[in-house]
C-alpha cells in the first residue's frame, strides 16, 4: 500500500523558515512534488524534483525562497521554505508520480499526502 506522510507545517511569522518533509512507502516514483491550496483558491504547483537525476522546478512565486530536495535512502522529499510571506499560507500537499515527465497541473500524480497546514502571520 502506497503512503505519503507529511510533516513540518506550523504557524510562523513573516520572514521565518519552515521545512516540510514527505516520506513515501510502498512504491518507487519518478518524481515527487509539492502543491498548495489556500482557502478559497485552487490548488497550485509549488515545486517538483525528479527522483533519479534530482532536477528541480519551481513556481515563480517561490523561486529563490523555497528549495526542494530528496534523500533517496530515506525515500523522503523536503521543502525548505525561507523568507515566508503571508501569501504562502496554505495547506501543502506532497504528491508522487510514477510515470516519467514533469507535471505542473497536479492531474497526473498517482498518490497524495494528507496535507500539512502552513500559516504565516504578518
Amino acid at each position: 500500500q502506497v503512503q505519503l506522510v507529511e510533516s513540518g507545517g506550523g504557524l510562523v511569522q513573516a520572514g521565518d523558515s519552515l521545512r516540510l518533509s514527505c516520506t513515501a512507502s510502498g512504491r518507487t516514483f519518478s518524481s515527487m512534488g509539492w502543491f498548495r491550496q489556500a482557502p478559497g483558491k485552487e490548488r497550485e504547483f509549488v515545486a517538483v524534483i525528479t527522483w533519479s537525476g534530482g532536477s528541480t522546478y519551481y513556481a515563480d512565486s517561490v523561486k529563490g525562497r523555497f528549495t526542494i530536495s530528496r534523500d533517496a535512502a530515506k525515500n523522503t522529499v523536503y521543502l525548505q521554505m525561507n523568507n515566508l510571506k503571508p501569501e504562502d499560507t496554505a495547506v501543502y500537499y506532497c504528491a508522487a508520480r510514477v510515470v516519467s515527465g514533469i507535471d505542473y497541473s497536479g492531474r497526473y500524480y498517482s498518490d497524495w499526502g494528507q496535507g500539512t497546514q502552513v500559516a504565516v502571520a504578518s
